[in-house]
């Protein structure tokens, strides 16, 4: 018997940091509203202590702001805090990209190409939480295919403070058209394992990225317009 094989099934707690960050992310809960803990507890069938102990991780991610005696609330991130935080996620992309070259596997490229496929269906089909998803999917599999704890963990933290944003946005016809080509070259360079190109390639996609939101979102860091 083998005692030392993982448990490849998601815990209790990452499942409710999980569903809690997407909760955040999808603007199901919003800036400045109080964590509905009790309500929350009974959706999710958790006794109070696992819920604030999912609470604490999302605080450490910037995404909730715990306040003493009086639970947490949903954090508001600013366009200020955008244009600080997009071009350092954007030196630990470039980063990523160089890495993920050396380090993934013939079968770890074939998974990103199916995502990549399936994001591509997302954008004909004007399916926009579907190409989010796929989008994310990429850029995480990107990251993890790096082989790099440090790097992985910086990323995650400051990825989750601007998901909301992101996820926000309603992008013009012309950027989303943009992002297309900007990912269709990025699997070019990766298919041929070109380091140098691909890195760069992912640091100017997240610069663009950020240039389309701060044209998108007003100093609070909420969209101009909402989405419909």
């Amino acid at each position: 018997m083998n005692l030392t094989s993982s448990i490849q099934r998601p815990t209790l707690h990452e499942e409710l940091v999980e569903r809690l960050r997407n909760l955040v992310i999808e603007d199901i809960l919003k800036p400045d509203e109080k964590v509905p803990e009790k309500e929350l507890c009974e959706s999710f069938g958790v006794s109070r202590t696992p819920l604030r102990e999912a609470l604490k991780v999302l605080a450490s991610e910037g995404l909730v702001v715990l306040q003493a005696n009086r639970g947490a609330r949903i954090a508001r991130v600013t366009r200020e805090e955008l244009e600080s935080t997009f071009p350092v996620l954007a030196a630990l992309e470039q980063l990523a990209g160089e890495l993920a070259c050396a380090h993934l596997d013939d079968e770890g490229i074939s998974k990103i190409e199916e995502r990549h496929a399936e994001m591509l269906a997302a954008y004909k089909a004007q399916d926009r939480k579907a190409y989010f998803q796929a989008n994310q999917d990429i850029h995480n599999a990107l990251i993890s295919g790096a082989r790099n704890d440090v790097l992985k963990a910086h990323h995650r933290r400051l990825a989750a403070r601007v998901s909301r944003a992101r996820f926000m946005v309603n992008l013009s016809d012309e950027r989303w058209s943009e992002a297309i080509s900007e990912h269709e070259q990025m699997m070019m360079r990766l298919r041929c394992r070109d380091a140098v190109g691909l890195g760069q390639l992912m640091k100017t996609h997240m610069t663009n990225k950020l240039a389309a939101h701060v044209k998108a979102l007003g100093s609070d860091g909420e969209p101009r317009q909402k989405q419909t």
